[in-house]
């Protein structure tokens, strides 16, 4: 059976709460990522996706212009748009019970943690490529 630890992506790139939404984009293209942990002062505090910041620069709350969506990348943070308090599993947790959180709770990702301390991150896309080489589990 395989376990969260076999098929986390090890010490994740991540952001701070104070990280401006250019920032995140940046590193979310520069790792080729979805998700980013949020950490103040080494501890979680939430989760970033790229959906997040999509609906914070779609959002008609705004009434912006193009170009002045270009100015909330730097205006707006991570604590901003942020899910607080991610789901979280540990290392030993079954990917079925992992794939279970994610289809029920309609996220792309779980935050894999041991003691308080973030260990891995476990994402929608890890499980189908584990899926598509063992096509039959």
């Amino acid at each position: 059976m395989l376990l969260a630890r076999d098929l986390m992506t090890v010490d994740p790139e991540y952001v701070s709460p104070t990280s401006p939404l250019r920032e995140v984009i940046a590193l979310m293209n520069q790792h080729d990522c979805r998700h980013l942990p949020v950490l103040k002062d080494k501890q979680v505090v939430g989760i970033i996706s790229d959906r997040d910041i999509r609906l914070v620069l779609n959002s008609p709350m705004l009434n912006l212009d193009p170009s002045q969506r270009l100015e909330v990348l730097d205006e707006v943070s991570a604590k901003d748009c942020m899910t607080r308090y991610p789901l979280t599993v540990s290392p030993d947790t079954p990917l079925h019970e992992i794939a279970g959180i994610l289809v029920r709770n309609k996220i792309g990702a779980v935050l894999v943690m041991r003691n308080e301390s973030l260990e891995g991150i476990v994402t929608v896309v890890d499980l189908l490529n584990q899926l598509a080489l063992k096509p039959e589990l």
